[in-house]
Protein backbone atom coordinates (compact mmCIF):
# COMPACT_ATOMS: atom_id res chain seq x y z
CA UNK A 1 0.00 0.00 0.00
CA UNK A 2 1.05 3.56 -0.57
CA UNK A 3 -0.63 5.01 2.52
CA UNK A 4 1.48 7.24 4.72
CA UNK A 5 1.27 8.93 8.09
CA UNK A 6 4.72 10.45 7.73
CA UNK A 7 5.30 14.14 8.26
CA UNK A 8 6.88 14.41 4.84
CA UNK A 9 5.07 15.50 1.69
CA UNK A 10 2.63 12.98 0.22
CA UNK A 11 1.32 13.22 -3.30
CA UNK A 12 -2.37 12.99 -2.34
CA UNK A 13 -4.20 13.70 0.91
CA UNK A 14 -7.76 12.46 1.30
CA UNK A 15 -9.72 14.45 3.91
CA UNK A 16 -12.84 12.87 5.39
CA UNK A 17 -15.14 14.47 7.97
CA UNK A 18 -17.33 12.03 9.87
CA UNK A 19 -20.25 12.38 12.24
CA UNK A 20 -22.07 9.20 13.33
CA UNK A 21 -21.70 7.41 10.00
CA UNK A 22 -19.52 4.53 11.17
CA UNK A 23 -20.74 1.85 8.78
CA UNK A 24 -20.62 4.13 5.76
CA UNK A 25 -17.18 5.36 6.81
CA UNK A 26 -15.96 1.79 7.08
CA UNK A 27 -17.02 1.15 3.49
CA UNK A 28 -15.39 4.38 2.33
CA UNK A 29 -12.06 3.52 3.94
CA UNK A 30 -12.26 -0.06 2.71
CA UNK A 31 -12.75 1.19 -0.85
CA UNK A 32 -9.73 3.49 -0.52
CA UNK A 33 -7.69 0.48 0.59
CA UNK A 34 -9.09 -1.69 -2.19
CA UNK A 35 -8.57 0.86 -4.95
CA UNK A 36 -5.65 3.09 -3.91
CA UNK A 37 -4.11 5.71 -6.13
CA UNK A 38 -0.82 4.86 -7.78
CA UNK A 39 0.81 7.72 -5.90
CA UNK A 40 1.74 8.01 -2.23
CA UNK A 41 -1.43 8.82 -0.30
CA UNK A 42 -2.34 9.84 3.21
CA UNK A 43 -5.85 9.66 4.63
CA UNK A 44 -7.02 11.99 7.38
CA UNK A 45 -10.31 11.29 9.15
CA UNK A 46 -11.74 14.03 11.37
CA UNK A 47 -14.41 12.62 13.65
CA UNK A 48 -16.79 15.25 15.01
CA UNK A 49 -17.56 13.72 18.41
CA UNK A 50 -19.48 10.75 17.04
CA UNK A 51 -21.39 8.63 19.53
CA UNK A 52 -21.55 5.50 17.36
CA UNK A 53 -17.99 4.24 17.84
CA UNK A 54 -16.67 5.67 14.58
CA UNK A 55 -13.35 6.78 16.06
CA UNK A 56 -12.66 3.39 17.67
CA UNK A 57 -13.50 1.68 14.39
CA UNK A 58 -10.94 3.80 12.53
CA UNK A 59 -8.28 3.12 15.18
CA UNK A 60 -8.76 -0.64 15.18
CA UNK A 61 -9.62 -1.41 11.56
CA UNK A 62 -7.77 1.29 9.61
CA UNK A 63 -4.68 2.12 11.60
CA UNK A 64 -3.03 3.54 8.47
CA UNK A 65 -5.48 6.47 8.52
CA UNK A 66 -4.62 9.53 10.59
CA UNK A 67 -7.45 10.19 13.03
CA UNK A 68 -8.35 13.56 14.51
CA UNK A 69 -10.98 12.92 17.17
CA UNK A 70 -12.83 16.07 18.23
CA UNK A 71 -14.46 16.19 21.65
CA UNK A 72 -17.21 18.47 20.22
CA UNK A 73 -18.94 18.71 16.87
CA UNK A 74 -17.29 21.77 15.35
CA UNK A 75 -19.18 21.52 12.06
CA UNK A 76 -18.30 20.28 8.61
CA UNK A 77 -16.41 23.37 7.48
CA UNK A 78 -14.13 23.68 10.51
CA UNK A 79 -13.46 19.93 10.60
CA UNK A 80 -12.39 19.99 6.96
CA UNK A 81 -10.09 22.88 7.79
CA UNK A 82 -8.49 20.74 10.51
CA UNK A 83 -7.77 18.04 7.95
CA UNK A 84 -6.48 20.51 5.36
CA UNK A 85 -4.18 22.13 7.93
CA UNK A 86 -2.69 18.73 8.75
CA UNK A 87 -2.46 17.60 5.13
CA UNK A 88 0.94 17.02 3.52
CA UNK A 89 -0.30 16.31 0.03
CA UNK A 90 0.34 18.15 -3.19
CA UNK A 91 -3.20 17.16 -4.19
CA UNK A 92 -6.05 17.56 -1.70
CA UNK A 93 -9.32 15.64 -1.87
CA UNK A 94 -12.40 16.42 0.20
CA UNK A 95 -14.36 13.18 0.41
CA UNK A 96 -17.66 12.44 2.13
CA UNK A 97 -17.84 9.44 4.48
CA UNK A 98 -20.74 7.90 2.55
CA UNK A 99 -18.82 7.35 -0.68
CA UNK A 100 -17.49 4.16 -2.23
CA UNK A 101 -14.58 4.55 -4.62
CA UNK A 102 -14.38 2.44 -7.76
CA UNK A 103 -11.25 0.80 -9.23
CA UNK A 104 -9.91 3.81 -11.18
CA UNK A 105 -11.58 6.70 -9.35
CA UNK A 106 -8.51 8.32 -7.82
CA UNK A 107 -6.11 7.80 -10.72
CA UNK A 108 -8.64 8.98 -13.31
CA UNK A 109 -9.44 12.11 -11.29
CA UNK A 110 -5.77 12.98 -10.83
CA UNK A 111 -4.94 12.34 -14.47
CA UNK A 112 -7.83 14.55 -15.60
CA UNK A 113 -6.97 17.35 -13.18
CA UNK A 114 -3.39 17.49 -14.44
CA UNK A 115 -4.64 18.10 -17.98
CA UNK A 116 -7.08 20.93 -17.24
CA UNK A 117 -6.06 24.57 -17.87
CA UNK A 118 -6.15 27.06 -14.99
CA UNK A 119 -7.14 24.23 -12.67
CA UNK A 120 -8.94 25.16 -9.48
CA UNK A 121 -11.00 22.12 -8.51
CA UNK A 122 -12.67 19.02 -9.92
CA UNK A 123 -15.87 17.13 -9.18
CA UNK A 124 -16.69 13.70 -10.58
CA UNK A 125 -19.68 11.63 -11.68
CA UNK A 126 -21.79 10.46 -8.74
CA UNK A 127 -23.85 7.28 -8.93
CA UNK A 128 -26.46 6.51 -6.28
CA UNK A 129 -26.89 3.11 -4.66
CA UNK A 130 -29.81 2.63 -7.08
CA UNK A 131 -27.44 2.96 -10.04
CA UNK A 132 -28.83 6.31 -11.17
CA UNK A 133 -26.75 9.41 -11.85
CA UNK A 134 -27.00 11.98 -9.07
CA UNK A 135 -27.43 15.57 -10.22
CA UNK A 136 -24.49 16.97 -8.29
CA UNK A 137 -23.83 20.24 -10.14
CA UNK A 138 -25.21 23.72 -9.59
CA UNK A 139 -24.55 27.18 -10.91
CA UNK A 140 -23.98 29.90 -8.36
CA UNK A 141 -27.32 31.02 -6.86
CA UNK A 142 -27.71 34.34 -8.62
CA UNK A 143 -31.12 36.01 -8.20
CA UNK A 144 -32.38 35.25 -11.70
CA UNK A 145 -31.53 31.55 -11.61
CA UNK A 146 -33.01 31.13 -8.13
CA UNK A 147 -36.15 33.05 -9.18
CA UNK A 148 -36.75 30.69 -12.12
CA UNK A 149 -36.24 27.77 -9.74
CA UNK A 150 -38.76 29.11 -7.22
CA UNK A 151 -41.52 29.84 -9.73
CA UNK A 152 -41.06 26.49 -11.45
CA UNK A 153 -39.73 27.58 -14.83
CA UNK A 154 -36.80 25.17 -14.40
CA UNK A 155 -39.26 22.26 -14.37
CA UNK A 156 -41.37 23.58 -17.23
CA UNK A 157 -38.29 24.23 -19.38
CA UNK A 158 -35.76 21.70 -17.98
CA UNK A 159 -33.45 21.81 -21.01
CA UNK A 160 -33.18 25.60 -21.08
CA UNK A 161 -29.78 26.95 -20.05
CA UNK A 162 -31.56 30.14 -18.99
CA UNK A 163 -34.63 28.89 -17.11
CA UNK A 164 -32.89 25.81 -15.66
CA UNK A 165 -29.54 27.48 -15.04
CA UNK A 166 -29.32 26.96 -11.28
CA UNK A 167 -29.72 23.19 -11.13
CA UNK A 168 -28.24 22.69 -14.61
CA UNK A 169 -31.14 20.40 -15.55
CA UNK A 170 -30.04 20.69 -19.17
CA UNK A 171 -26.76 18.86 -18.57
CA UNK A 172 -26.59 15.08 -19.15
CA UNK A 173 -23.45 14.50 -17.03
CA UNK A 174 -21.30 13.28 -19.89
CA UNK A 175 -17.91 14.73 -20.75
CA UNK A 176 -15.64 17.19 -19.00
CA UNK A 177 -16.90 20.76 -18.67
CA UNK A 178 -16.26 23.90 -16.66
CA UNK A 179 -18.86 24.44 -13.92
CA UNK A 180 -19.51 26.70 -10.94
CA UNK A 181 -20.00 24.40 -7.98
CA UNK A 182 -19.81 20.63 -7.89
CA UNK A 183 -20.97 19.29 -4.54
CA UNK A 184 -18.08 18.63 -2.18
CA UNK A 185 -18.94 14.93 -1.98
CA UNK A 186 -15.72 14.44 -3.96
CA UNK A 187 -13.85 17.69 -4.56
CA UNK A 188 -10.25 17.57 -5.72
CA UNK A 189 -7.96 20.58 -5.60
CA UNK A 190 -4.25 21.17 -5.15
CA UNK A 191 -2.03 22.82 -2.58
CA UNK A 192 -1.40 25.92 -4.66
CA UNK A 193 -5.13 26.67 -4.91
CA UNK A 194 -5.68 25.91 -1.22
CA UNK A 195 -2.85 28.19 -0.13
CA UNK A 196 -4.24 30.98 -2.32
CA UNK A 197 -7.92 30.64 -1.41
CA UNK A 198 -7.74 29.19 2.08
CA UNK A 199 -10.04 26.64 3.65
CA UNK A 200 -13.78 26.51 4.06
CA UNK A 201 -15.45 29.45 5.79
CA UNK A 202 -16.67 28.38 9.27
CA UNK A 203 -19.50 30.92 8.92
CA UNK A 204 -21.08 28.19 6.78
CA UNK A 205 -20.83 25.24 9.19
CA UNK A 206 -22.99 22.78 7.21
CA UNK A 207 -24.43 24.24 4.01
CA UNK A 208 -22.99 26.56 1.34
CA UNK A 209 -19.39 26.17 2.54
CA UNK A 210 -18.58 24.39 -0.72
CA UNK A 211 -20.48 27.02 -2.73
CA UNK A 212 -18.62 29.82 -0.97
CA UNK A 213 -15.26 28.10 -1.47
CA UNK A 214 -15.89 27.52 -5.18
CA UNK A 215 -16.98 31.13 -5.56
CA UNK A 216 -13.72 32.29 -4.01
CA UNK A 217 -11.74 29.98 -6.30
CA UNK A 218 -13.44 31.50 -9.34
CA UNK A 219 -12.63 34.99 -8.07
CA UNK A 220 -8.91 34.15 -8.33
CA UNK A 221 -9.28 33.33 -12.02
CA UNK A 222 -8.98 29.58 -11.54
CA UNK A 223 -11.51 27.26 -13.16
CA UNK A 224 -13.67 24.52 -11.68
CA UNK A 225 -14.54 21.40 -13.61
CA UNK A 226 -16.72 18.32 -13.71
CA UNK A 227 -15.70 15.08 -15.40
CA UNK A 228 -17.32 11.73 -16.03
CA UNK A 229 -13.91 10.12 -16.46
CA UNK A 230 -13.94 9.31 -12.74
CA UNK A 231 -16.93 7.89 -10.85
CA UNK A 232 -17.98 7.28 -7.28
CA UNK A 233 -20.93 5.62 -5.60
CA UNK A 234 -22.57 8.10 -3.24
CA UNK A 235 -25.19 6.93 -0.77
CA UNK A 236 -26.13 10.47 0.21
CA UNK A 237 -27.40 12.14 3.36
CA UNK A 238 -25.72 9.73 5.75
CA UNK A 239 -24.84 12.46 8.21
CA UNK A 240 -27.50 15.11 7.68
CA UNK A 241 -30.30 12.51 7.77
CA UNK A 242 -29.49 11.95 11.45
CA UNK A 243 -30.09 15.60 12.27
CA UNK A 244 -33.42 17.38 12.75
CA UNK A 245 -34.86 18.05 9.29
CA UNK A 246 -36.49 21.35 10.19
CA UNK A 247 -33.26 22.54 11.77
CA UNK A 248 -31.30 21.54 8.67
CA UNK A 249 -33.71 23.38 6.38
CA UNK A 250 -33.54 26.47 8.59
CA UNK A 251 -29.74 26.33 8.52
CA UNK A 252 -29.88 26.08 4.74
CA UNK A 253 -31.87 29.32 4.67
CA UNK A 254 -29.47 31.06 7.04
CA UNK A 255 -26.51 29.91 4.97
CA UNK A 256 -28.09 31.23 1.79
CA UNK A 257 -28.56 34.62 3.42
CA UNK A 258 -24.96 34.61 4.66
CA UNK A 259 -23.78 33.79 1.15
CA UNK A 260 -25.72 36.71 -0.32
CA UNK A 261 -24.50 39.02 2.43
CA UNK A 262 -20.90 38.04 1.79
CA UNK A 263 -20.82 38.01 -2.01
CA UNK A 264 -23.82 39.85 -3.44
CA UNK A 265 -24.63 42.77 -1.12
CA UNK A 266 -22.16 45.10 -2.82
CA UNK A 267 -22.61 43.64 -6.30
CA UNK A 268 -26.38 43.75 -6.73
CA UNK A 269 -28.54 46.84 -7.01
CA UNK A 270 -30.04 47.57 -3.61
CA UNK A 271 -33.65 46.79 -4.56
CA UNK A 272 -32.70 43.47 -6.18
CA UNK A 273 -30.63 42.44 -3.18
CA UNK A 274 -33.45 43.35 -0.80
CA UNK A 275 -36.02 41.50 -2.89
CA UNK A 276 -33.87 38.38 -3.12
CA UNK A 277 -33.23 38.13 0.60
CA UNK A 278 -36.83 39.07 1.46
CA UNK A 279 -38.10 36.19 -0.66
CA UNK A 280 -35.90 33.77 1.20
CA UNK A 281 -36.82 35.15 4.62
CA UNK A 282 -40.57 35.25 4.15
CA UNK A 283 -41.93 33.60 1.04
CA UNK A 284 -40.37 30.15 0.99
CA UNK A 285 -41.33 27.31 3.25
CA UNK A 286 -38.54 25.31 4.84
CA UNK A 287 -39.38 22.35 2.66
CA UNK A 288 -39.23 24.51 -0.47
CA UNK A 289 -35.83 25.82 0.60
CA UNK A 290 -34.54 22.30 0.96
CA UNK A 291 -35.78 21.47 -2.53
CA UNK A 292 -34.33 24.64 -4.06
CA UNK A 293 -30.93 24.77 -2.42
CA UNK A 294 -30.02 21.09 -2.43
Amino acid sequence: MLFSQLHTMSHLTICIVNWNTRDYLRETLASIAAYPAKVETEVIVVDNASSDGSADMVRTEFAWAQLIHNSDNCGYAEANNQALAAAKGEWLLLLNPDVRLLPKTLDSALETARELPDFGALGVKQIGSDGRIQRSLRSFPDPIGVFFEIIGFSKVFPWSKNFASYRMNWFNYTGTIEVDQPMATFLLTNRSVYETVGGLDPAFPIFFNDVDWCYRVKETGKRIYYTDRAEIVHYGGAGTSKANKAAMAAESKRSFLRFYEKHFRNRLPGPLYALSTFAVRTSLSLQKLKQVFR
